[in-house]
């Protein structure tokens, strides 16, 4: 716990009633809760899982945000009315409120927003399908780069406290207003309360419940063989349960945006665990070992071609040359060294060959065909044209969500080959909890229930994508949103807020060289508490092996609780910022 000036940050805090409760720590309630704070409002935070951050920590952290400076540096020209134009058309009956909202907002709510919190940008802007200009914004350090900043500035104010593991699991309402949440503790079992004047549920999507997945597929597609799950591991739904429980409606649940890059996350063995994965430089052959689609294609066009496929699966196909533009989603893959390591040297993922012929072999494929298909593409591309799917020559516009990573495709030649199997992938969920343009939940009369909201992916994004998503339309609309709900309650609040600054953090202690592990591990024997799968401590667990697998000092991310000292001996949240990039890389390529 950080002590400053008397206050204890980052703490759990009582019971007692406050002005805000946020449920979910994720870039969406992060942003309520300081934008509540910073205006004057109490906020209590209250968290599943034991660390901050959500999926948006895992994720590649890009934004789509309009008519930029840094657009404009780079000669890109841009309005929130080309913008709003290309929402609409290609979204398919995006909500046009918030679309107006977003694409005329969204400099100053996320761009400037972010940057006065010390979010860093890079000055490249990729251009993805639907967006008649570059729009995607990458932040420094992916996801954690971008969620960092925000989770210190609220842990940084002195009236907002967090609670972690706690599950909610019921709204707790009287007279018709919802007045708080109730929930269990997951490490003691325990039942817990708190109320508040607002309730604002940031609890994410559905896409890691592969339930929940089938039962609002959509009509249009057959449910694959295998879809992996590429969501944030809390992603199950349950805002959805408790938020319909209460009345509120649930919209457009069959608006899911799924993909078809979705590579077996090795981390996991036998389990339907899976990594947004794609490299620029592959093809892709179906069963037959024929190319099927446009590999650099849209979002949307990939997945509808995949899913026509036998099995609903393929294998990404590159040479020697081309490894190193193998990219994977999310902060912990930024270091190629970590890629080659875990993906392309686990046999079980990566298949590898001296030669085309015994790369098919390796998986599978029909006597003769991979080579042949890999000649076709190959003579294509020396021609310059795509016969086929016109991914190069006649109009074909390169597609890469890999920052700087556009230079044009090249022949595979260079041996030895690799071979990716990919499937399916549960990414996002485009429909959920009805909101209005203030982010009040409404039930199924379209009426707001008093006292709840509901921001981010548990609200569909407030419907600004409608049925596909141009890209860094996900976590720029959990901000939007989220700073949203939070000046509906500040203006609801009145004169009862004012505005309250941060404190600024203590000075930092470091262990050095007299950390001593021993002094540690006498209480706390790491060997044996990760074996034990308690609940609540997954992330304990998977943080923990990582430690004990590089043999790092326990000095390395726990310097500031030494000495031992009986009263304080806590965990600095600031501290524990900083240590999240030990695991979750976040170096550029």
């Amino acid at each position: 716990m950080l002590v400053v000036a008397g206050l204890a940050l980052g703490a759990c805090g009582g019971a007692g009633p406050t002005d805000v409760l946020v449920v979910g720590s994720g870039i969406s309630g992060l942003s309520v809760a300081l934008e509540a704070a910073r205006g004057g409002a109490t906020v209590r935070v209250v968290e599943m899982s034991s660390v901050f951050g959500g999926h948006a920590v895992m994720a590649h952290g890009g934004l789509c945000i309009v008519d930029t400076p840094i657009q404009a540096a780079a000669g890109i020209e841009d309005s929130a009315a080309l913008a709003e134009r290309d929402f609409l058309d290609w979204g398919e009956d995006a909500t046009e409120g918030w679309v107006s909202f977003y694409v005329r907002e969204s400099n100053e709510m996320i761009l400037d927003w972010t940057g006065e919190l010390g979010v860093s940008f890079s000055d490249s802007v990729l251009q993805l399908p639907g967006n008649s200009v570059p729009r995607f914004h990458s932040p420094h350090g992916r996801g954690l780069g971008l969620v960092s900043p925000i989770y210190r500035e609220a842990v940084l104010h002195p009236n907002v406290t967090f609670v972690w593991n706690l599950r909610v699991d019921r709204l707790l309402i009287e007279d018709g207003r919802v007045v708080g949440v109730e929930g269990e503790e997951l490490r003691s079992g325990g039942r817990r309360e708190f109320r508040a004047d607002h309730v604002v549920l940031a609890t994410g999507g559905f896409q890691s419940n592969l339930d929940m997945v089938r039962e609002f597929w959509p009509e249009a597609y057959d449910f694959p063989e295998r879809l992996l799950v590429g969501s944030g591991h809390n992603s199950v739904g349950l805002g959805h349960r408790v938020a319909a429980a209460a009345g509120a409606e649930l919209l457009n649940m069959d608006r899911q945006w799924n993909y078809a890059t979705g590579l077996p996350d090795p981390r996991y063995p036998g389990s339907n665990r899976g990594l947004n994965a794609h490299n620029a430089t592959s093809i892709w052959v179906n069963r037959t070992g024929e190319r099927f689609v446009n590999e650099t294609g849209s979002t949307k066009e990939r997945l509808r071609a995949l899913l026509r496929q036998d099995g609903a699966r393929y294998w990404a196909i590159f040479d020697e040359r081309g490894k190193r533009r193998l990219f994977v989603s999310g902060s912990h893959w930024a270091d190629f060294e970590t890629v080659e390591r875990v993906i392309l040297g686990d046999p079980e993922i990566t298949a590898r060959a001296g030669t085309l012929a015994d790369l098919g072999a390796a998986i599978g494929l029909p006597d003769g065909r991979l080579e042949r298909t890999v000649e076709r593409y190959n003579a294509m591309l020396a021609a310059g044209r795509d016969d086929d799917f016109e991914r190069f020559g006649a109009g074909g516009v390169p597609y890469d969500l890999a920052p700087g990573w556009q230079e044009g495709p090249i022949p595979l030649e260079e041996p030895p080959y690799y071979a990716l199997s990919f499937f399916p992938l549960a990414r996002k969920s485009m429909g959920g909890v009805a909101i209005d343009l203030e982010a009040r939940a409404l039930d199924r009369e379209g009426e707001p229930i008093p006292g709840l909201y509901a921001v981010g992916e548990l609200a569909g994004f407030g419907g600004i994508n409608g049925w596909a998503g141009l890209e860094g339309t996900f976590l720029g609309p959990s901000i939007v949103t989220g700073r949203v709900a939070g000046r509906t309650i500040l203006a609801s609040l009145g004169s009862a807020a004012a505005p309250v600054p941060s404190v600024g953090p203590s000075p930092q202690r470091s262990a050095g060289e007299e950390f001593d592990n021993g002094a540690c591990l006498g209480c706390h024997a790491l060997p044996t508490l990760i074996e034990q799968s308690r609940p609540g401590y997954d992330h304990f667990e998977r943080a923990h092996r990582v430690v004990l697998e590089r043999e790092h000092s326990c000095g390395t991310c726990h310097g500031e609780m030494y000495p031992y000292r009986g009263g304080q001996h806590r965990k600095d949240p600031l501290a524990q910022i900083e240590t999240c990039a030990r695991c979750h890389l976040a170096r550029e390529h």
